[in-house]
């Protein structure tokens, strides 16, 4: 397995396995703790795994965490999508970079987001199962998201959106979403 930077986020990660394939298919993994380790990840860290399937054209996303952000690791395990990764960490060099990636099911890569990133894909396949491996228990209460047609960010999503979720559709401007994530916490 190989570890590669992403030059436009900083403390972005992709994690590029050696499948072993044969007339049965493939075999590869996914997840090695002491490769995490060694790019500066706590594999001890994570503290839930979900998956996610999708139909060809939905969008799901942009979206992040307020409070202490959230990590992920993310990776299409069957099929291929469209995956953005959006800094929106004040203080990194990358803030307000975008960067997008081909997530696909014969590949097996993958991506790791930093905490104060926001994360949102589009399913390229008919079918596409994206795997996340994520450092904090959900908080309903934390999430946010931005609007994925947000024209200052003005990302060029592949194909015709044909499906999202509610929330997504309506989900505010990046320079909404930056406010809030100014805002103080409030007090107990």
């Amino acid at each position: 397995m190989t570890v590669t930077a992403v030059p436009a986020i900083a403390g972005a990660l992709v994690f590029t396995p050696r499948p072993h394939a044969d007339e049965r298919g493939f075999f590869c993994r996914t997840f090695d703790a002491d490769i995490a380790r060694s790019a500066g990840i706590d594999p001890c860290a994570f503290a839930q795994d979900s998956v996610s399937r999708s139909r060809r054209g939905v969008v799901r996303g942009l979206h992040l965490r307020g409070g202490a952000g959230e990590a992920k690791l993310v990776r299409c395990s069957y099929g291929a999508v469209y995956d953005v990764v959006v800094d929106l960490r004040p203080a990194s060099p990358t803030f307000r970079n975008w960067q997008s990636f081909e997530l696909t099911g014969e590949e097996q890569s993958s991506l790791y987001v930093p905490a104060g990133c926001a994360h949102g894909f589009q399913a390229l396949s008919p079918v596409a199962d994206v795997s996340y491996r994520i450092d904090r228990p959900h908080d309903p209460a934390e999430d946010l998201c931005i609007a994925f047609d947000d024209p200052e960010l003005a990302i060029p999503w592949p194909i015709p959106v044909t499906l999202m979720s509610g929330r997504d559709r309506s989900a505010p401007a990046l320079a909404l979403v930056l406010k809030l994530l100014a805002l103080p916490a409030p007090s107990a």
